[in-house]
């Protein structure tokens, strides 16, 4: 039986300078970096697959880069892979007092505004940021960032008429059904549309959502409906 003790062993053998691998030896926090990406979206092809016998295989595989990471850092002196645990623990627990605490909650819409309301009053850690996006992280996909700025811009209020059409939104959402293969369609066409233009539609995206964001950021603190 294997645990978790077990893969810390064999990657701090793998890391070790004087008998381990020189390809792991030669790795650094930025070279293994991309590893996370490529491993994450291989879990997640299992998961649209509902392919449970490989989704064993990559949660293993994304585990991995966690360990890696971890141990790296444990050289550097900076932490190990057990603070990285005592860390996420502490966090889950704190932000869910209606669990390890008195506080019941009734659904789920309460747990979300008390987790935002937890969060914003944590000290963050590492260089501060500042700014209406803050907890955007810009790696992310640019339809998932689009749509999480999107999401920022209505939960802060924001008046982004200068860079989004509510109108034309409100519109299409209206004539949207609830079908995910219908969606799905739709956003294919614009994508094989994109290809036919020659326009790369990730990039078309994260541009304009970037720019909607630089916008909004530098604009002052107005909101609007």
């Amino acid at each position: 039986m294997h645990s978790i003790d077990d893969l810390l062993q064999t990657v701090a053998a793998l890391r070790d300078p004087e008998s381990g691998c020189p390809w792991d030896i030669e790795q650094t926090h930025q070279s293994i970096a991309d590893c996370l990406i490529d491993e994450c979206c291989e879990l997640l092809q299992t998961i649209d697959r509902n392919d449970l016998h490989h989704m064993e295989e990559e949660l293993g595989d994304v585990l991995l880069q966690v360990v890696m990471h971890a141990q790296m850092a444990k050289e550097s002196g900076h932490f190990d892979f057990a603070d990285v645990c005592r860390v996420v623990n502490e966090k889950l627990v704190r932000r869910h007092p209606h669990v390890f605490g008195d506080n019941r909650l009734a659904g789920s819409d309460a747990v979300l505004q008390q987790w935002d309301k937890i969060k914003a009053g944590e000290v963050k850690r590492g260089p501060k940021q500042s700014g209406r996006f803050k907890d955007l992280p810009r790696q992310l996909p640019a339809l998932m960032y689009a749509q999480d700025v999107y999401k920022q811009i209505c939960k802060q209020a924001m008046d982004a008429d200068a860079v989004i059409n509510r109108e034309a939104i409100d519109a299409e959402a209206k004539s949207m059904d609830e079908d995910v293969a219908e969606m799905g369609r739709k956003l294919f066409e614009i994508a094989a549309a994109c290809r036919i233009k020659g326009i790369e539609p990730e990039s078309a995206l994260r541009r304009y959502t970037q720019k909607v964001v630089d916008t909004l950021e530098s604009a002052p603190e107005s909101t609007g409906a």
